[in-house]
């Protein structure tokens, strides 16, 4: 398969379903979910000249999503519920603890010293 014939096909990969979500509804109340979506694609060549020619090949493709909340629809008003990402959160708290602790070893040592 062709690196162009990849990319021309993926380009229904990326579309607005794949972001907005079928919307849901219980009574009143309609839920449309929403996600982050992003792709990337990769190619390669190669060749050579002479008696040491060589052949070569490459390609690549990915696609990430993660939820990003949802838009509720009640009554007439529509309101944004992000979603939480309690990894990133976390993740975060950690950076900040490491940094903190860093921090209060160089003042530390700085004490010492006098």
């Amino acid at each position: 398969m062709n690196i162009m014939e990849l990319l021309e096909q993926s380009k229904d990969a990326a579309t607005v379903k794949r972001v907005f979500g079928d919307p849901i509804q219980q009574g009143d109340v309609t839920v449309i979910p929403v996600a982050r979506v992003g792709q990337g694609g990769g190619g390669g060549m190669g060749s050579g000249k002479g008696e040491h020619a060589e052949q070569g090949g490459g390609g690549g493709y990915g696609l990430s999503a993660t939820p990003a909340g949802v838009f509720v629809l009640k009554d007439g008003d529509v309101s944004w519920r992000p979603a939480v990402d309690v990894n990133r959160i976390v993740l975060g708290g950690q950076v900040v603890a490491v940094v903190l602790l860093l921090t209060v070893r160089a003042i530390v040592r700085k004490r010492r010293r006098r």
